[in-house]
């Protein structure tokens, strides 16, 4: 009797060896099944933001306009085809009036999602604000001090300081 109960033992003990290694390999799999839903939500976002601003109506304006046409209307245009920071969307203004409180430490991308009132704990949406910062720094609004660090151009600070009230 006792030799049957010890190969049942021996046999259990393997079964669970064997559980145990499909166990890791399939919390392997979900790690890299996580990170794959992740980077594919990002890029989702990305895509639904550019899209929404290729598809922005035009707006219909009778009489003369007040303001020189600078070209399509784009959510975030170049600084050098706007007037001022009143030329970019209300979030993207936002943004802007955070990198100029952060000064020289600059703006990190958790914090502008926090600004944009977005959940700062989901990976998607700190993304999406680095995304919204990179776009500005592209369009010539921030630079990228420091990797992840978003600040004013040096020349934009100087005036945000001269100029009284801030303006943003």
């Amino acid at each position: 009797m006792r030799a049957v109960l010890e190969t049942r033992r021996k046999a259990a003990a393997v079964r669970v060896e064997e559980l145990e290694a499909e166990l890791e390999r399939l919390r392997a799999d979900l790690v890299d099944a996580e990170e794959v839903l992740r980077l594919r939500t990002i890029g989702l976002e990305q895509y639904l933001e550019a899209l929404a601003e290729e598809e922005q109506p035009a707006e219909t304006v009778v009489g003369p306009s007040p303001r020189k046409p600078v070209g399509p209307r784009r959510a975030v245009p170049h600084r050098q085809n706007a007037a001022g920071v009143e030329d970019l969307s209300v979030d993207y203004q936002a943004v802007m009036a955070a990198a100029a409180e952060a000064g020289r430490d600059g703006l990190g991308a958790r914090r502008a999602a926090v600004v944009l009132g977005w959940d700062s704990a989901s990976a998607s949406r700190v993304e999406g604000a680095r995304a919204r910062l990179k776009r500005l720094v592209e369009r010539g609004w921030l630079v990228e001090t420091k990797p992840g660090r978003f600040t004013l151009p040096a020349e934009q600070r100087t005036d945000e300081a001269v100029r009284p009230g801030g303006g943003l």
